[in-house]
């Protein structure tokens, strides 16, 4: 299949929240050297050396306070997808930080990609999401998934990675000693409980072309799905 049988015409222009983060890089990386939408605005924090990439003319780095969202509504105007990889993590922002950026800045770029007009969002959180959860990461991630699947996007997908294998530029100790003792069920098992982050960024693209299945529009990729969306991104542009 040609590039050209698929490509989004009926979406042509998308932001992309959190880009600055592993994953939200890779998928920059992406959006830019296929040139899938005509117009591509990056919403961060701090804007960022795109690298060869910088050369994409449809590509705009805006910077916006996260803590006001609602000051910022022009930027998310026009957008019919909407991208979401905001996180950071425990260790580095403490509890309420964590909280304020992985459910309260997520869900307040939600609502006003909604209130703007975003026909489809694309959310970023982890396995093991569950508002249920007693445990402070699981927990958030998966009120968050419950807070932004209220807003009734018309398509909505939701992705649950496993341990997201790259190089970090703040990768911690903890974490490189988990990687390096879960290596071989890595080798063994590679779609069970990891997934590199190149191809977490291919499946979250793999879907703009894709329905939910579920009658509400909201559809939950788990590790796996992931792992089988990021090869069926590349067969989409073997031709290209």
């Amino acid at each position: 299949m040609a590039a050209t049988d698929f490509s989004v015409r009926e979406y042509s222009y998308d932001d992309v929240n959190g880009y600055t983060g592993e994953v939200g890089k890779q998928l920059t990386k992406e959006l830019l050297k296929k040139n899938i939408f005509a117009r591509v605005v990056l919403i961060g924090r701090r804007k960022v050396d795109l690298g060869a990439d910088a050369t994409s003319a449809n590509a705009e780095q805006v910077q916006i306070d996260f803590d006001a969202v609602d000051q910022h509504k022009a930027v998310f105007s026009g957008s019919s997808v909407g991208f979401c990889c905001l996180g950071t993590t425990r260790a580095k922002s403490g509890k309420d930080g964590f909280i304020k950026v992985d459910h309260d800045y997520v869900l307040n770029v939600a609502k006003v990609a909604k209130e703007s007009g975003c026909e489809q969002f694309h959310l970023l959180t982890s396995t093991g999401a569950n508002k249920n959860s007693f445990f402070l990461y699981p927990k958030t991630k998966g009120l968050v998934e419950e807070h932004v699947e209220e807003l009734k996007f018309p398509k909505l997908f939701i992705y649950r990675p496993g341990m997201l294998l790259s190089e970090r530029e703040e990768s911690r100790i903890g974490e490189r000693i988990g990687k390096f003792l879960l290596t071989p069920i890595f080798m063994l098992c590679p779609t069970w409980i990891s997934a590199p982050i190149e191809t977490v960024a291919k499946a979250m693209l793999a879907n703009l072309w894709n329905k939910p299945k579920a009658e509400n529009g909201v559809e939950i990729v788990n590790n796996a799905e992931i792992h089988k969306l990021g090869g069926d991104y590349e067969k989409m542009f073997e031709q290209k």
